[in-house]
């Protein structure tokens, strides 16, 4: 469409045409109906516009004429007097003037409809066209459904932001959450009472600005926003402007936006004053220099001069901007922007997030259960402030529900959704630019480890320009630009989006460089994992990466995306570290009182001394691999794991219950003084009045003995790792961790089934009667292959029995250790009772430190007398005279 010629020419003709043919309908009517006329004119204004009625009064047909055209257009205003006809009761003057319009301007004018009724109109279509949004795999959702509420910050609230870095969560004290009031007093009056006519929406990719500027778009057509301020409102995204080929002008672009091509333009443009343009995007445009703004709304120019021209307010001065930025302070906006209101998109506050999961998921099972899992993975969801990595973990956790795949062993390691933000980012590229991005995503990678390995997160102009990553497509989408007040002149400095991205990408310059290759750092991986331990925390997430990108199918993503082959050495050499670091700490079995009195006394000093994390964290690196045979080839050079005064988490539990499963044969594991997460409790359903009656009957009917469905306990995922068949775990201690009854269930079942399990060690674990008797069981199970059993237990009296029951039934049991316990007499007359047992097999039991009777030691060495391949150990046994011939025990 020709629009300036267009309307050039064929304006004038046509605006006569329609003042004639309104002259002449007015005239036609009697001087009543021309009073009636101008009383339903004054009384039904449209959009809350109307003539005065002063110049309506007196005024006869003549006037009325030139006030009508004056004051709507010459076309609108027959389409506003035909109606305020029909209200004044003249119908036959109004169809004849229907019939002459169509006549005289023809059928593509009747569309031509006043400003306020082509307000409603557009406000429509603009509901219409943005009901949906497309997601960055073209899904389409709708908006309302989708759209959850950020945190925005006012400009006095961000600056103080800045000094929190961007991998801090941000604070809900200083941002508003995106809600219609917030959207509202973007454009409120400051202080001074002036209203900003230029507002700017900053922060780093996939924050949600282009969302909420189309939330923004969306509410104002519903009437939710600038009521009675906005007449029109338009989306332009920039980079898409600046790409289209040719030239256009302003009004062109206006009416690409609207639902057929009879818009009032010219009718808008003299109004500017109620137009609203949302530039998304407005970081991308050129340098102010590179193009002179357009002055013109009608006149063709490129889309950067006319993007340019609304910027710098030379163009519609009047009209408000709603302008999406990525940097934080955007020089090249500064010197066009007049007078701007910042504010700052924050991303999710906690709360929303959990309202994303739901809303992306639509099913509650599963949003609950992805919800639920991230919410564990404290990585995962402290980064998930930003909705763009939000719906990144949603869209991997969403294919893995859909496959029916546990997420627990699955590839969603915080390594894989990190790298799938990459490959998503080359795959939207054009093939010609593939390898000039894969080459700029490898010096980003470079950068970023230089950073890491000197404790930078800052970065100059000359870093940039160093690696040849000014102004490159990366810089823009990982690095933000921040400009800080200098001595004698503003300092830029650049960071990435989250600092995470930077260790992220520091992990993967490992992979895609050799340490041999020009210009790679020296060192080598070995530089990262045998650096200063005082900086093993500052490296922890880096390294954490590395061994997640190590696994076979990340390093095949890696050759796939960026087109390199991944030496194998970066593996071998991780792999020699791990196994390192189990050096000069062989596996010493828990014996006796004094491995007993070494657990109290470190219970004691469990307040005095500092949580070491250093193997849980080692175990979270190797759970990131998700690759069975590098976690068990690890695993050999550290035959036991020990973990004290821990409390885990469940995501804690999910990554020992993964390496648990990997582990070699002979493999060991201590829990000492840990706490063990609280079990999920099932949010139970309501049940009818019917069902209600009906269990109410049958526990009614029922004897009171119904014994309940065991909970399920934060241990099962360990206890089902222990019985997987690859499961190489020999020996578990479980010290001081007050196991439950629950707990006790799921460890019993496992007891049935571990294909390795032979000893098992149990102090001070606040067991009950209850949850002894099930553990008997499971040690007395046919299956199950325990030999050695350790427990100390203050209160054993009560639950001997079950004790004595393993012992007459256990198949594999030759070794007990009960020292330390408290055995009184009738529990040691009970014990050499079983001990001659047929069915007993025990071959060694060891009571040290056990304070006995006279008596009691008679029997037992009765007993060890009678059973000369039973080894009784205990210090004054050895010391105590045999029993006379005859000597008989009253069992």
């Amino acid at each position: 469409m020709d629009l300036p010629e267009a309307a050039c020419s064929s304006l004038e003709p046509r605006a006569a045409a329609a003042r004639e043919l309104l002259l002449a309908a007015l005239e036609d009517l009697s001087q009543e109906q021309l009073k009636r006329f101008r009383h339903k004119l004054r009384d039904a204004p449209l959009d809350g516009r109307s003539i005065p009625w002063g110049r309506l009064e007196r005024a006869d047909a003549v006037d009325l004429a030139t006030q009508l055209t004056h004051f709507y257009g010459p076309e609108p205003a027959l389409e506003v007097a035909r109606k305020t006809l029909k209200r004044a009761d003249v119908r036959d003057v109004a169809e004849r003037l229907k019939e002459q319009r169509l006549q005289r301007l023809g059928p593509s004018s009747f569309a031509l409809l006043s400003v306020s009724e082509y307000k409603k109109k557009y406000r429509e279509h603009v509901l219409r066209q943005h009901a949906k949004v497309k997601e960055r795999n073209a899904r389409s959702v709708k908006l309302n459904k989708r759209f959850t509420k950020l945190l925005i910050a006012p400009e006095s609230a961000a600056l103080d932001y800045e000094a929190l870095g961007p991998a801090e969560e941000p604070e809900p004290e200083r941002a508003r959450r995106s809600d219609t009031h917030t959207f509202n007093r973007l454009f409120s009056r400051d202080e001074e009472g002036q209203r900003p006519l230029t507002v700017v929406l900053q922060g780093p990719a996939g924050i949600g600005k282009t969302m909420a500027a189309k939330k923004i778009l969306y509410d104002w057509a519903a009437g939710k926003l600038y009521h009675g301020q906005v007449d029109f409102a338009f989306f332009m995204p920039c980079g898409e402007l600046l790409e289209r080929p040719g030239t256009c002008s302003l009004a062109e672009l206006i009416v690409d936006q609207c639902p057929d091509r009879g818009a009032p333009v010219r009718q808008m443009l003299a109004e500017s004053e109620r137009l609203l343009f949302i530039l998304d995007g407005a970081d991308e445009l050129p340098g102010q220099d590179e193009a002179a703004p357009c002055t013109d709304p009608f006149e063709a120019a490129g889309g950067a001069r006319v993007l340019g021209g609304l910027l710098s307010k030379v163009l519609l001065p009047k009209a408000r901007l709603l302008v999406t930025t990525r940097a934080a302070a955007p020089g090249r906006l500064q010197g066009r922007l007049c007078s701007p209101q910042c504010a700052e998109v924050r991303g999710f506050s906690d709360k929303d997030k959990k309202k994303y999961f739901y809303k992306f998921f639509q099913d509650e099972w599963r949003a609950e259960r992805a919800y639920r899992f991230v919410k564990e993975n404290e990585t995962l969801f402290s980064l998930c402030f930003v909705p763009f990595v939000c719906w990144i973990v949603c869209t991997v956790l969403r294919q893995q529900l859909e496959l029916g795949q546990d997420l627990s062993r699955t590839s969603k390691t915080t390594t894989s959704v990190y790298l799938l933000f990459i490959a998503s980012f080359l795959s939207s590229a054009p093939a010609a630019d593939g390898p000039r991005m894969q080459g700029e995503l490898r010096k980003l990678c470079r950068l970023a480890r230089e950073g890491v390995l000197g404790h930078r997160a800052q970065f100059t102009d000359k870093d940039l320009e160093r690696l040849q990553l000014q102004g490159s497509k990366v810089q823009t989408l990982f690095l933000i630009k921040k400009e800080l007040p200098g001595v004698l002149q503003t300092e830029v400095t650049y960071q990435f989006t989250d600092q995470s991205f930077q260790e992220f990408f520091a992990a993967l310059s490992y992979l895609l460089e050799d340490e041999g290759a020009p210009g790679a750092p020296a060192g080598g991986v070995g530089e990262l994992l045998r650096g200063d331990p005082e900086l093993r925390c500052h490296l922890a997430l880096t390294t954490r990466f590395l061994f997640g990108l190590l696994s076979v199918e990340r390093m095949r993503d890696i050759e796939h995306h960026f087109g390199c082959v991944v030496s194998e050495r970066v593996k071998q050499d991780v792999l020699k570290w791990v196994q390192n670091q189990g050096q000069g700490c062989p596996r010493v079995a828990p014996k006796g009182a004094k491995e007993t009195a070494a657990l109290q006394d470190s219970e004691e000093s469990e307040e005095e001394e500092e949580e070491s994390d250093f193997p849980l964290e080692l175990l979270y690196c190797l759970y990131e691999t998700q690759e069975t045979a590098f976690v068990c080839q690890a695993l050999r050079g550290l035959p036991e794991l020990v973990l004290e005064r821990w409390r885990f988490s469940r995501m804690d539990m999910t990554v020992l219950s993964y390496c648990v499963r990997c582990c070699p044969a002979g493999q060991a594991l201590r829990l000492v003084s840990c706490a063990l997460p609280p079990a999920q409790k099932k949010k139970k359903k309501k049940k009818s009045l019917m069902k209600r009656l009906q269990s109410s009957l049958s526990s009614s009917s029922s004897s009171p003995a119904t014994t309940r469905k065991p909970q399920t306990s934060s241990l099962r995922p360990l206890c089902e790792a222990m019985s997987d068949t690859q499961c190489g775990l020999t020996s578990l201690t479980l010290s001081h961790c007050k196991l439950s009854d629950s707990v006790c269930h799921d460890l019993s079942r496992a007891l049935r089934e571990a294909p390795t399990l032979t000893e098992l060690c149990l102090f001070h674990n606040g067991l009950s009667q209850g949850g002894l008797r099930v553990l008997s069981q499971g040690l007395a199970w046919p299956g199950c292959r325990v030999q050695t059993l350790r427990l100390l237990q203050p209160d054993l009296q009560e639950a001997f029995q079950y004790l004595a029951g393993v012992l007459q039934h256990s198949p594999t049991l030759t070794t007990l250790d009960l020292s330390g316990c408290q055995l009184s007499g009738p529990m040691v007359n009970h014990l050499c009772a079983v001990l001659q047992h047929p069915g007993c097999r025990l071959q060694t039991l060891s009571l040290t430190s056990v304070e006995l009777s006279e008596q009691s030691l008679e029997e037992l060495q009765a007993v060890r007398t009678a059973r000369p391949g039973l080894t009784i150990t205990h210090a004054a046994l050895d010391d105590h005279p045999e029993p006379p011939k005859g000597f008989d025990t009253a069992f």
